[in-house]
């Protein structure tokens, strides 16, 4: 049901003509600082053409009384007399909602005359929001902020009773409350609202009938609760003994691995210097340059090494075999003990033994000469 206050106002009357201005066009406040539900009362074209077609639907005019006194008289047993009628209302926008075609009593017609009545005073019905929903009646008063109202708004509850009770439209505060449920924005009216509920149905499908939403909830703080004690449980638990016989440590592997690289360039640097040695002594190098280029391409490239001094480098053939042809050079051999210094740094540098090369030399020359 929808939730409605009852409240008055004054307005400012006009000695003469039929009319009177019921409600300021906009928002406004009573002089008291009321209402207190809401930021302001409203009155706009919408809302007073809801007035206006309740006034246009009465089978009776509205009265204007003194005082409010006919919602006090079940209080107070006072007769509650006129002092006019209407039914007639009209929006002037801008400026606000009238009555028209009013027709006060002689008596009141004369008390407004000498000044003895100001302000017209009506009694009406507003929602959460401010906007003026229902017109009760009216009163002349001169107090604008009159005192002891209790009983004046519940006799005009008790008139509108029934009116209320036919309300079932949504409240505001129902509103505010789906709106944050369904995490939209202020502002959504209830067709939004119920546009969102009817999405959330059909993405549900066929399971929407059974659709228990604060089940659901109940269900889905279970499963975080549980899954969040699972994670709490992983991070504390102690790590399981591991079993050495299946698996070694990392540091054990790292060294492995250590090892094994270091003897792969152990035995990369013995080809290199057997590689080097050969080719040093057949001619294949020559120079310091080409042995260095060769030093520094095999730290990274054993294969290239290869390939230059078994396919590129040339041996020097001088180095490798004796010239018999030509000439023929009588070979002498040395003593042992008096061998010759060129031949012992000859043999040095071919790594020879200048023993060998001394006694095959003899044979050499023993041949020729024989």
């Amino acid at each position: 049901m929808k939730k409605t206050f009852i409240a008055y106002c004054t307005q400012k009357i006009s000695a003469t003509g039929n009319e009177f201005m019921l409600f300021p066009a906009g928002e406004f406040r009573g002089n008291d600082g009321r209402p207190t539900e809401c930021a302001n009362w409203v009155m706009n074209a919408a809302n007073a053409r809801v007035l206006i077609a309740a006034a246009n639907a009465r089978g009776v005019d509205y009265v204007i009384d003194y005082e409010h006194q006919t919602l006090r008289t079940k209080e107070n047993g006072k007769p509650a007399p006129a002092s006019g009628w209407f039914r007639e209302l009209e929006w002037r926008e801008g400026d606000g909602l009238y009555v028209i075609n009013n027709r006060w009593t002689a008596t009141a017609s004369a008390m407004i005359a000498n000044d003895e009545y100001r302000y017209i005073s009506p009694v009406f019905a507003y929602d959460y929001n401010g906007n003026i929903t229902r017109l009760v009646n009216a009163a002349l008063t001169n107090t604008p902020a009159l005192e002891n109202m209790e009983a004046v708004f519940l006799a005009a509850a008790s008139m509108l009773s029934g009116d209320l009770t036919e309300d079932t439209s949504m409240n505001e505060e129902l509103l505010e409350r789906l709106r944050w449920l369904l995490n939209m924005p202020e502002g959504s009216t209830a067709e939004d609202i119920a546009a969102q509920l009817d999405k959330i149905k059909s993405q549900l499908g066929t399971a929407a009938a059974s659709f228990n939403l604060e089940t659901f909830l109940t269900q889905s703080t279970t499963s975080i609760a549980a899954l969040s004690q699972q994670v709490d449980e992983l991070r504390t638990a102690q790590p399981q003994a591991v079993d050495l016989s299946q698996y070694v440590p990392i540091s054990v592997v790292r060294e492995k691995d250590e090892q094994i690289a270091a003897l792969s360039s152990q035995q990369q640097d013995g080809e290199l210097e057997t590689l080097l040695t050969a080719a040093l002594s057949d001619g294949r190098v020559v120079g310091k340059a080409t042995e260095d280029w060769l030093r520094e391409m095999g730290k990274t490239n054993m294969a290239g090494v290869r390939n230059y001094l078994e396919n590129v480098a040339t041996p020097i053939a001088a180095l490798t075999s004796l010239q018999t042809s030509g000439t023929k050079i009588r070979m002498t051999s040395m003593p042992d003990k008096a061998q010759d210094p060129l031949l012992v740094a000859v043999c040095s540098q071919f790594g020879n033994d200048p023993a060998v090369i001394a006694k095959a030399l003899e044979e050499l020359n023993n041949g020729e000469n024989g």
